[in-house]
């Protein structure tokens, strides 16, 4: 339980209305309950506002509350996130080992570490001090996690790949699969060794149910402070940059090279063996099929920069109407 000003506090707001007012939780704006704290950031949620039954709401202006109690805040999004965090429900880790993982004795585990049941941690692995293995999880042979990292119960991590510090990666994810390397003789097809490694940086999430290659010679890498949606496939030899954003069933393709601060929405692909520049944005379901330069946004198939492709789909659209003006020109004309 919070009081209003507490809250306020804690993201740097501004309090409208008693501050003494208690929040004993968060609800959705047009699901508000008595007692909580909502937010309002898109503005297709304005018209929940009036009748929101939640007790105070976090807005960007303070004229949208009118009698209505709240903190004013200039991203209300980002604020409702720290607060979100201080409702939040710790899990249940207990320190140790459960007594049905198994863990190679030539492994080497830190303090205050959590080993769930049915894991299995094999020969020369690592695992930092305080790092949380959930269960059914499985630790290859010298692979590394850092320190303060949660991996959630069966997610899979091959040998040799190596895991900063405060990781997250969720269930089914698999990291340090072979790549998709075949040399065709004839109507055989050889499989390429996969000898290169997984590296992934500090501060990384990684979704449910995605899978990252380990690299044929080199490594595949990700970079400090990236996160990933459920359902991304990352093929072997990508570097991906710091602070990218990679949302649901996106697919890289291998050797792949992004920059830094990249965003790619639902479905977008990249080609194999591409440069991307930092801070580039792609729309969803883009298919990038050569080099593009950093800071622009991009959509369509293949990715033009948008502007030239919302141009090209409304030109599109005109030749369709034209196209059944036409057709009912021709049927006056020739019925």
């Amino acid at each position: 339980m919070y009081t209003l000003q507490e809250l306020a506090s804690l993201v740097g707001g501004t309090v409208v209305g008693n501050p003494e007012l208690e929040i004993a939780g968060v609800s959705e704006i047009q699901h508000g309950q008595p007692g909580t704290l909502t937010f309002l950031s898109n503005p297709k949620y304005k018209k929940y506002l009036a009748d929101t039954k939640a007790t105070a709401v976090l807005v960007a202006d303070g004229d949208l509350l009118g009698t209505k109690a709240g903190i004013v805040v200039k991203n209300p999004q980002l604020a409702m996130t720290k607060i979100l965090a201080r409702f939040q429900s710790p899990l249940r880790t207990p320190k140790g080992i459960h007594p049905t993982a198994v863990v190679d004795e030539t492994a080497t585990i830190g303090s205050e570490v959590s080993i769930g049941a049915y894991s299995v941690v094999e020969a020369g692995a690592r695992i930092g001090n305080n790092t949380v293995l959930g269960s059914h999880v499985t630790l290859g042979q010298e692979s590394v996690i850092g320190e303060w990292a949660m991996i959630h119960s069966h997610a899979v991590i091959y040998h040799h790949c190596f895991i900063g510090d405060r990781a997250v990666i969720h269930s089914g994810t698999v990291i340090g699969s072979d790549g998709f390397g075949f040399v065709t003789e004839g109507d055989t097809h050889h499989k390429i060794p996969q000898n290169g490694a997984v590296i992934i940086g500090d501060d990384v999430e990684i979704g449910a149910n995605c899978a990252i290659d380990r690299g044929t010679i080199g490594n595949t890498a990700i970079g400090d402070g990236t996160k990933f949606d459920n359902l991304v496939h990352i093929a072997h030899n990508v570097k991906i940059g710091r602070g990218c954003l990679l949302t649901a069933a996106v697919a890289i393709a291998g050797s792949t090279e992004i920059g830094d601060f990249c965003i790619f929405a639902g479905q977008a692909g990249v080609a194999p063996h591409l440069k991307i520049g930092d801070r580039a944005v792609f729309a969803a379901k883009t298919g990038v099929t050569k080099s593009l330069p950093g800071g622009k946004i991009y959509a369509g198939m293949p990715a033009r920069e948008i502007r030239e492709q919302n141009r090209r789909d409304a030109v599109f659209s005109q030749v369709v109407r034209l196209e059944k003006r036409l057709e009912k020109l021709e049927h006056k004309l020739f019925s």
